[in-house]
């Protein structure tokens, strides 16, 4: 799968300069080690108009991809979450939010990825044509559409990320 160029930041702010009535914080690359962005947000509480500052939250997101950053989350989480949605992009985004947990994304990921597709009916056809041999004069009575349907209620699930656009994961 060939991935778009995309930032993946956080917006941290400072909560003493917030519960002052102050706006201030700064958008931080999320797409690095946990260090460097606990440095980022150092650097910006030292730059606070309130003094000593020490708390932040994260406030916003961009580039999560439909995963959840929650205003708490813990700097290695996010790090670690970025970076997986860098690797893989809006499926990992999208796979993170349809488990709710970045370790069942991974393992999705890996062990039961079954490809990009138009279609689920698509990848139906695909799977029958490479596991047995239709005889020619019973190919258009195959309804693919159906099969589908009854392999997502048992057998897969799926992702779309566009229009005609389908990533199939064998469920467990």
């Amino acid at each position: 799968m060939k991935q778009l160029q995309r930032d993946i930041k956080v917006y941290v702010a400072c909560l003493a300069a917030y519960n002052n009535g102050i706006l201030h914080g700064c958008w931080i690359d999320a797409e690095q080690d946990a260090y460097n962005i606990y440095a980022d947000i150092r650097e910006m509480l030292a730059a606070s108009p309130i003094e000593d500052a020490e708390e932040w939250a994260i406030h916003d997101h961009e580039g999560f991809e439909g995963a959840d950053v929650s205003e708490y989350m813990g700097i290695d989480e996010v790090a670690e979450l970025a970076a997986f949605i860098g690797e893989h992009g809006e499926i990992g985004g999208k796979l993170v939010g349809h488990f709710g947990d970045l370790s069942e994304a991974r393992k999705a990921i890996e062990d039961a990825y079954a490809g990009e597709y138009r279609s689920l009916a698509d990848f139906a056809e695909e799977l029958t044509e490479e596991t047995g041999q239709v005889p020619e004069n019973l190919r258009f009575y195959i309804d693919y559409e159906r099969m589908a349907r009854d392999m997502e209620i048992c057998d897969v699930f799926i992702i779309q990320t566009g229009f005609e656009q389908v990533h199939v994961f064998w469920s467990n």
